[in-house]
């Protein structure tokens, strides 16, 4: 059997044999297809594009105040170990007379999310994914995530966060304006 004519689950079965365990042990006699499934769903990113994700929910509306969503959960694999990064991102932007349906920000997160990932492009993805979408006078994006390979292995440190930011248009130049989504970012609860 080449690697070229091998099939996931064949790879995953030889994956176990290499770790010392037995493939053909009870607990694991399914496992090879568990792992196949779980791998297609957390990198599922890579089978979606942009404009079906978007597809009908780019609307003309004059309005030129900021718009946020926050605390959108995310589950994203680490390029580097295959181990979760787990957390919330926090999008806005202000328009430039073209609005995204709300609904569709938490679901570009996910797809760039749902790719292997290091946070820092992922932050940036989803800022040049809404610029490119509806060119607004600027984006911001903030992720706050906890890393699986910084709390299970490496330096094990369990309380560490790591947050990262991109800020684009007015974000970037206008110092009130990233300091109002910061101040609404930080601002607590869901009463107004």
């Amino acid at each position: 059997m080449t690697l070229d004519t091998c099939t996931t689950q064949e790879l995953y079965r030889e994956l176990l044999l290499r770790l010392g365990e037995d493939p053909n042990r009870d607990g694991l006699l399914r496992t090879p297809e568990r792992m196949e499934k779980s791998m297609a769903f957390l990198t599922k990113g890579y089978t979606m594009d942009i404009n079906e994700v978007l597809h009908e929910a780019l609307f003309d509306v004059d309005y030129d105040e900021m718009v946020i969503v926050k605390d959108i959960e995310f589950y994203s694999m680490c390029e580097h170990h295959l181990l979760p990064f787990v957390g919330k991102a926090h999008v806005a932007y202000v328009p430039n007379g073209k609005v995204i349906g709300l609904s569709k920000i938490p679901r570009l997160v996910d797809m760039f999310a749902r790719r292997l990932q290091v946070q820092e492009r992922l932050t940036r993805e989803i800022g040049e994914a809404i610029t490119e979408a509806i060119q607004p006078q600027g984006v911001a994006v903030i992720l706050e995530a906890e890393h699986f390979c910084m709390m299970m292995r490496g330096v094990e440190k369990q309380h560490s966060s790591t947050v990262t930011s991109a800020m684009l248009g007015v974000f970037k130049t206008q110092l009130q304006t990233r300091n109002e989504f910061l101040s609404l970012v930080r601002s607590s609860g869901r009463s107004l």
